[in-house]
């Protein structure tokens, strides 16, 4: 028998009111977890969310509440002047610049910016250009939908189309490709990726398990020093090698609105049992 079983409970909170244009909702969970072998936790979280829209303009405000104080977490105003949509990000949110093996970036990232999109007339095509002088290009054609991002040395092309029963997403960011297909089986829904991760999700309504196989992950050499001795802005550390691990979760809807489920990681032989409800 387990030396003890985890016990994850969530209650989720979410409402919505609107005054002056104004709509606010709202999430909060608390939860606790035998994580196996190691020692136990127990987290909370609690978040907002500030919406309000006057005409085309809509500005969206999100904030951190959990702790001791009362910490934003995002500020974009998004706003369509004719055929041009205009959205600003102006919260420049604290990355993770820890050396703790999974590749986190050496310096602080400033995620702040103001993007245009142009909704030209080039067919189904849209063109668009942000402050730090990308140009992106998206668009359907022919039932496949294709996105591409030019950066200076860093092009990024996405294509994605459903064939045969098959949803298919293939990204080449800066030389290297990646992939995910999903498909359905005799009510067994599949997803396959280029990282050797394999999930089947299958069951009853309100009753499903999930099995998820995660395929080992290679090491990663950190960015090198420039000549000049200092970090280019988007180095990062080295990510450290990861085994493959597989996860099997069992959920179940009650007709009282919440859900039931437990979940087996045999990586860490922890067992996490959650309840939770939303409203």
């Amino acid at each position: 028998m387990k030396k003890l079983i985890a016990l994850f409970a969530v209650s989720t909170m979410a409402s919505t009111s609107a005054i002056a244009g104004i709509a606010l909702s709202g999430a909060a969970s608390v939860s606790y977890d035998d994580n196996g072998s190691s020692p136990s936790e127990t987290t909370y979280d609690a978040d907002l969310s500030f919406v309000g829209t006057a005409g085309g303009t809509t500005v969206t405000i999100g904030a951190d509440v959990d702790g001791a104080t009362f910490s934003t977490t995002g500020a974009t105003l998004a706003t369509t002047v004719g055929p041009l949509t205009i959205s600003a990000d102006m919260h420049d949110a604290d990355e993770d610049n820890n050396n703790d093996g999974d590749g986190d970036y050496r310096t602080d990232q400033d995620d702040t910016g103001v993007t245009v999109s142009l909704d030209a007339p080039i067919g189904d095509a849209t063109v668009g250009l942000d402050n730090s002088g990308n140009v992106s290009v998206s668009g359907t054609f022919s039932g496949v939908t294709v996105a591409h991002t030019i950066k200076n040395g860093a092009d990024t092309t996405t294509g994605s189309a459903s064939i045969a029963g098959m949803d298919i997403s293939v990204t080449n960011d800066a030389g290297d490709t990646s992939w995910t297909i999903g498909t359905t089986v005799s009510g067994v829904a599949l997803t396959l990726s280029s990282d050797n991760d394999v999930t089947a999700a299958f069951g009853l309504t309100g009753n499903t398990m999930t099995i998820s196989h995660f395929g080992a992950a290679a090491s990663k050499s950190a960015t090198a020093i420039q000549a000049n001795g200092v970090y280019a802005s988007d180095a990062k550390y080295s990510t450290a090698a990861a085994a493959a691990y597989t996860t099997v979760a069992i959920s179940r809807s009650l007709t009282s609105g919440a859900t039931l489920s437990a979940t087996y990681k045999d990586s860490d032989d922890s067992l996490t049992l959650k309840a939770s409800v939303a409203f």
